[in-house]
């Protein structure tokens, strides 16, 4: 029989179930590669067609099944941890990079995974699965982790001459952003979630553990994770970082951030007021309200806020590039809610942008004991022109406006700024405007970075990086020593004053001095010592973690401030010499 008749008699007895083109793999597997003669290759045939005779058909598999298990009475199950491990035998290491949202997300991605049936180890030899929450801000941030996950990757193929598997994950902005190139490319990584994808984690590691990559980098309109509860790992548990929105629309030319994280959306108030009571009820002593653009907050969850009329108020003299939001709750509203809870329990919010600054936030904080008097203003440029080419919807003159109105309405407020050396066109004039804001503005704290070029923002599409990365290094390091020698002169007007200081634990270079962080964000180191627990009392007791405590302050310099303690206080009746 020749091959044309074989392959005829294949169709032929397949023919009612099978198609050609699964008939004519049947051919080739059986009869072409796998038989040197025809009577064997017609008996193998015969023998599958046999097999799929006698066996079960589709209406076994129906007559087997319990109609009552799919009546939707009860709700479907699905395990992502196989059933022969025990719930808490696959551990999970987290490694978190980058800002305080990104802290948040490991808390929340952490909660997710916590009833997933995970269990947490802070020893890296110990884990199963290392999941590194990433950022993708910057060129620097992202070969960090680059070469983490080449360390890792070296790390997991030792473990498995071993028997024992390491799944690694990438979480956050570079998942979202280099998704194709961490998977496909290099290969360095088993799972893939963007930061709209931790409530699919569980899913995406169990496809892991079966051997296959897996990935969600989708972004969404709505997630906020308002129904999960971050597992907070704060340092002695006094302080805790409550995320507020997610995402960013104010497409700034240098920015990847509404690239990776999204649009703006906003979590309902009654869920962050709700987050808030619950920490104040740990005994939790300060919060601090997390967003990419944190006072832009509008809870738009409730009909009566979302039909309101009230339109977005900015600061005078800022615009922005979408259209003016009307309705909801505003940022003014949720401060005053939440700083309400507990007048002894000290809020603060990053990162802000200056154009959303009204006159009713600033004066809620100077009305407010337990509200920092310390304000984010992220500058970026001093020169008009570059403020322009930056899209960040105000001039030089209107920044310097909005930080004398704010020092009016807040006496004695505390400032900082982020800025960004050798940005596209950036001129030797500009870079001395930049200089010369620093002095006059006078920041308690800053930020300093060269520009890094990133794919997607406006400024890689329509503008070019043509300030030679030695300039821009110049440059950076003359913003960084102009604002030290400032900042030096502004800290050390404090001394003589006496500040409120939250204590974080033992100074890193004395384990006789205890440090915190006074109202304006600025480091205070002071000596160990018992205290009154009030002025003008007797009864002495320790300073511990946590405590609030008044600290005179005797000496400064631009990182930090020094002092002695006085007495053991709370915001509630913090007293200033």
């Amino acid at each position: 029989m020749n091959r044309i008749s074989t392959f005829k008699l294949i169709r032929c007895i397949f023919r009612k179930c099978l198609s050609p083109r699964i008939c004519r793999d049947i051919y080739h597997r059986y009869y072409c590669t796998e038989s040197s003669s025809h009577g064997t290759g017609l008996s193998r045939i015969m023998q599958l067609k046999s097999k799929l005779t006698n066996g079960p058909s589709f209406q076994d598999f129906i007559m087997s099944s319990d109609k009552s298990d799919f009546d939707g009475s009860e709700e479907y199950e699905e395990h992502y941890i196989p059933k022969n491990m025990s719930d808490h035998s696959r551990k999970v290491y987290f490694e978190t990079y980058g800002c305080q949202m990104n802290t948040n997300d490991t808390e929340i991605a952490w909660s997710i995974l916590q009833k997933a049936g995970y269990s947490r180890t802070l020893e890296l030899q110990k884990a199963d699965v290392v999941l590194l929450v990433t950022c993708s801000i910057r060129e620097k941030a992202e070969q960090t982790i680059w070469n983490r996950l080449k360390h890792l990757t070296a790390s997991k193929k030792r473990i498995q001459k071993h028997k024992r598997s390491l799944t690694i994950g990438v979480l956050g902005c570079m998942a979202e952003r280099l998704k194709s190139e961490l998977l496909d490319q290099e290969k360095l990584v088993d799972v893939l979630a963007g930061p709209d994808a931790y409530r699919d984690l569980p899913r995406l590691l169990s496809l892991a553990h079966g051997g296959q990559r897996a990935s969600n980098v989708l972004l969404s309109l709505e997630e906020t994770y308002a129904d999960v509860i971050p597992v907070h790992q704060t340092l002695e548990g006094h302080s805790a970082f409550v995320s507020i929105m997610r995402g960013c629309d104010n497409m700034c030319s240098y920015c990847i951030v509404p690239f990776t994280r999204g649009r703006e959306r906003s979590r309902p108030m009654s869920s962050i007021v709700e987050e808030v009571r619950m920490l104040s009820d740990q005994g939790v002593k300060e919060i601090t309200l997390l967003g990419q653009n944190v006072n832009s907050y509008r809870d738009l969850s409730k009909m009566q806020f979302s039909c309101s009329e009230r339109n977005t108020q900015l600061s005078r003299g800022f615009q922005s590039v979408y259209r003016t939001k009307q309705g909801g709750l505003r940022f003014a509203d949720l401060l005053d809610r939440v700083s309400l809870i507990n007048p002894n329990m000290r809020i603060r919010f990053t990162s802000p942008h200056p154009k959303d600054f009204p006159d009713e936030v600033l004066q809620l904080i100077q009305e407010r004991s337990n509200i920092c008097k310390h304000l984010h203003l992220p500058v970026q440029s001093g020169s008009s022109r570059i403020l322009h080419a930056m899209r960040r919807g105000y001039t030089r003159e209107a920044y310097l406006e909005l930080v004398e109105n704010i020092r009016k309405i807040i006496p004695g407020v505390s400032l900082s700024s982020d800025f960004i050396a050798g940005f596209c066109s950036e001129t030797e004039e500009d870079h001395q405007q930049t200089i010369s804001l620093l002095k006059e503005v006078g920041y308690n704290i800053g930020f300093f970075f060269t520009y890094s070029m990133r794919k997607k923002t406006h400024a890689y599409h329509r503008l070019e990086d043509n300030v030679p990365a030695p300039v821009k290094k110049r440059r950076l390091e003359e913003l960084i020593s102009v604002f030290r020698e400032k900042a030096t002169k502004v800290n050390m007007t404090l001394i003589g004053n006496t500040q409120l200081v939250l204590v974080e634990g033992k100074s890193k270079r004395s384990s006789e001095e205890l440090c915190g962080r006074n109202d304006g964000n600025v480091k205070v180191i002071f000596p160990k010592t018992n205290l009154p627990v009030q002025p003008e009392k007797t009864q002495m007791a320790c300073i511990t973690p946590g405590d609030y405590v008044l600290v005179k302050i005797t000496s400064a310099n631009s990182q930090s401030l020094r002092g002695h303690a006085l007495n053991h206080s709370s915001p509630n009746d913090r007293k200033t010499a």
